[in-house]
């Protein structure tokens, strides 16, 4: 393979792969965000202290590290 080959190969890639992770990513912001803008009414509504949404939250951190590794060699 030549290097003007694998320009256009790397090129083609990341055409293809760029658009699907910009939406992943804002995805992934957007949920992030709802869960911050939920604790403003949910917290009074449910009668959560601010102990119980961190643990709450505190999940969702930890399912990203869980996932992390296994997405990313996928």
């Amino acid at each position: 393979m030549t290097a003007i080959e694998e320009k256009a190969l790397v090129r083609k890639m990341a055409f293809k792969v760029l658009p699907f992770l910009l939406v992943a990513y804002l995805i992934c912001i957007i949920d992030r965000l709802n869960v911050g803008l939920a604790a403003l009414t949910m917290n009074a509504e449910l009668g959560f202290t601010a102990t119980i949404y961190g643990w709450g939250a505190g999940l969702f951190f930890v399912g990203y590290f869980l996932g992390g590794g296994p997405i990313n060699l996928i």
